[in-house]
């Protein structure tokens, strides 16, 4: 399943109106990562619309910061609601540069980075050995980078079944190398209650870094024993963790 739209992504609700829960007055805006597009959220967004929650999944050009946190702050004005804003991967740094809106009231970690105001990720990982996975994933001449069929299959999503491994493989937007070197200019986990999804079994970026990443935020940590893509290995989980930031939210 895929969602080939230029902004964004509203899915349609899996049950009848009659089988949903009573409308929330918060929504969710969910921001996919580098090597995927807004069909990775397709397991967690019918569960989120049975609750009664306005769900919209940004569709990212992956072209730079900049650009990305654009997508996602439009989409963030179009709510009528107050905003939970979740973020896989790289989407974690999308939603730290988007998270400065007055809409957003939480940001929900799916296994993301998390930079600092004025940290780019080569910053943070300079020293570091290259990753296995990183041999899966090559530039072009222009320096947009696409993970191969092998390094989905092996390191970005093994947990689920060849078919699905393959589909991300094909429906990945390519992302421009250049976003390593670009940092957040501000820190949205700094302004708002932040939750963090750590995949223990992640071989993409290692539970060890994402647990630094919760802890320097204070966020509420749930684990998950998935690789990278929990929201597709585990989406129960994973819509659990925004529903209780959506009622959080809710309560205020």
């Amino acid at each position: 399943m895929s969602f080939l739209t230029a902004g964004l992504i509203t899915a349609a609700a899996a049950l009848p109106i009659s089988a949903q829960a009573d409308p929330s007055d918060v929504s969710v805006v969910l921001v996919h990562g580098a090597f995927s597009d807004g069909s990775a959220w397709h397991k967690v967004i019918p569960i989120l619309q049975n609750a009664g929650v306005s769900v919209s999944a940004a569709q990212l050009p992956l072209s730079s910061l900049a650009a990305d946190a654009a997508v996602v702050s439009r989409l963030v004005d179009m709510q009528a609601n107050p905003v939970v804003l979740v973020g896989h991967s790289y989407g974690g740094n999308v939603i730290t540069e988007a998270g400065g809106s007055d809409a957003v009231e939480a940001l929900v970690y799916v296994a993301g980075f998390a930079l600092d105001k004025g940290q780019a990720l080569t910053d943070l990982l300079e020293g570091q050995p290259p990753a296995a996975w990183q041999a899966e994933a090559k530039p072009d001449a222009g320096g947009y980078v696409r993970l191969s069929e092998n390094g989905i299959a092996t390191f970005f999503a093994p947990d689920l079944p060849a078919q699905e491994a393959a589909l991300i493989a094909a429906t990945q937007g390519p992302i421009q190398y250049k976003i390593n070197y670009e940092a957040p200019t501000v820190a949205g986990w700094s302004m708002h209650p932040t939750y963090y999804v750590l995949t223990e079994n992640d071989q993409i970026i290692p539970p060890r870094l994402q647990g630094y990443f919760a802890q320097r935020m204070g966020a509420e940590v749930t684990k998950v024993a998935t690789s990278h893509v929990a929201m597709l290995a585990d989406p129960e989980a994973v819509a659990e963790v925004i529903l209780q930031a959506v009622e959080a939210v809710d309560a205020d």
